[in-house]
């Protein structure tokens, strides 16, 4: 019977995957789910080696399980939460993670963290396991998620930290990193990476605030922040501008208040054909796109930053059709300006 089951849900993909194959509708989804497919075959042609063929099952194993896990609270912002696993219970950090997670979902966000021991475990009990996420990593070092979250939906085992680092940035709104070592660092930089020029010229990583969170008398970001500064920014391998990616702050409420303050007008971003589409929480004035044509010129690659209706390649977004927004043809230069762009307009959003 159990080969019967599968034999039968075997003919029924095989009659999907005719069908996707052999249909002539061009919609954006229905010419994805052909190139997956045909991406799959295409691993057969070119002969790869089992090794390669292993990575390449897991990976997109891992990323659509992960998506499906994510996608029912994909309207729920959320916050990634970095730091070291040794942080103790006992550690002041411990506590200031455990508040920040705690005023996050007060401000009506979800927290997503590594789910080991450590910053991970505080930012979870802070949040409580039904408002968090877990992102773990298979490690035989590791014992696997911290007992606050094992058993919930919301833990996604990955093998490979590139497909894990990919949904902490893919389905972040904001970034929290508290002090820790090589690996807290190497996502810190993966961010500050994915939110800059490198992914920027793809549209695929939008701007958000990145805090780094520091007790108050302490140097641990401060020190790295002088680096970044003496050498990144003075050797010219950073933009000044780039500096106002992220910002480092002592407090819990700050930090919570700093997150929510980001997202007072503006929304979300989108690249839609040569287009950035800018999502507002409210409607701009006049004087306000004046303001914004003036001050981020330098970011307009034609024409200028003007109000816009929904554009049709956003109807798979419909929950943000109604929002107004601002548009323009954005020269992908640099994600520092951008990102001051969307701190001006939620200054501006203020005076309204």
């Amino acid at each position: 019977m159990a080969t019967d089951r599968r034999t039968n849900n075997l003919e029924d993909i095989l009659v999907e995957v005719r069908e996707i194959l052999t249909s002539d509708r061009r919609d954006l989804r229905s010419l994805l789910y052909r190139d997956i497919i045909l991406n799959s075959l295409k691993c057969k042609r070119d002969e790869l080696d089992i090794l390669d063929l292993k990575v390449i099952n897991r990976a997109v194993a891992e990323f659509r399980h992960a998506a499906c896990v994510f996608k029912p609270y994909r309207t729920v912002r959320k916050v990634s939460m970095f730091g070291s696993a040794r942080v103790t219970r006992h550690s002041p950090y411990y506590r200031l993670a455990v508040k920040l997670g705690r005023l996050l979902v007060e401000n009506g966000f979800m927290v997503i963290t590594g789910a080991a021991e450590g910053i991970m475990r505080a930012g979870i009990e802070g949040a409580g396991a039904k408002n968090s996420f877990g992102a773990n990593i298979l490690l035989p070092t590791e014992k696997g998620p911290t007992g606050i979250i094992r058993d919930d939906p919301k833990v996604v085992r990955f093998k490979y930290f590139f497909t894990r680092k990919i949904f902490f940035v893919m389905e972040a709104d904001a970034i929290a990193l508290f002090p820790g070592g090589f690996g807290t660092h190497d996502e810190g930089f993966e961010v500050l990476t994915l939110t800059s020029s490198a992914v920027l010229q793809t549209g695929k990583a939008p701007p958000m605030p990145v805090v780094l969170m520091e007790l108050p008398g302490e140097k641990y970001w401060e020190t790295w922040d002088k680096f970044v500064r003496q050498q990144l920014l003075g050797r010219h391998f950073i933009s000044p501008e780039d500096l106002s990616l992220y910002k480092i702050i002592h407090s819990p409420k700050k930090a919570a208040e700093w997150i929510r303050s980001y997202y007072s007008t503006y929304h979300s971003a989108r690249q839609v054909r040569h287009k950035l589409v800018i999502r507002l929480e409210k409607e701009l004035l006049d004087s306000h796109i004046r303001k914004l044509n003036e001050s981020f010129r330098d970011l307009v690659e034609s024409g200028e930053i003007a109000r816009t209706p929904a554009l049709k390649e956003e109807e798979d977004e419909p929950e943000l059709l109604s929002k107004p927004r601002i548009a323009f043809a954005h020269n992908k230069k640099s994600a520092g300006r951008l990102n001051q762009m969307m701190l001006m307009i939620n200054q501006l959003g203020q005076t309204i």
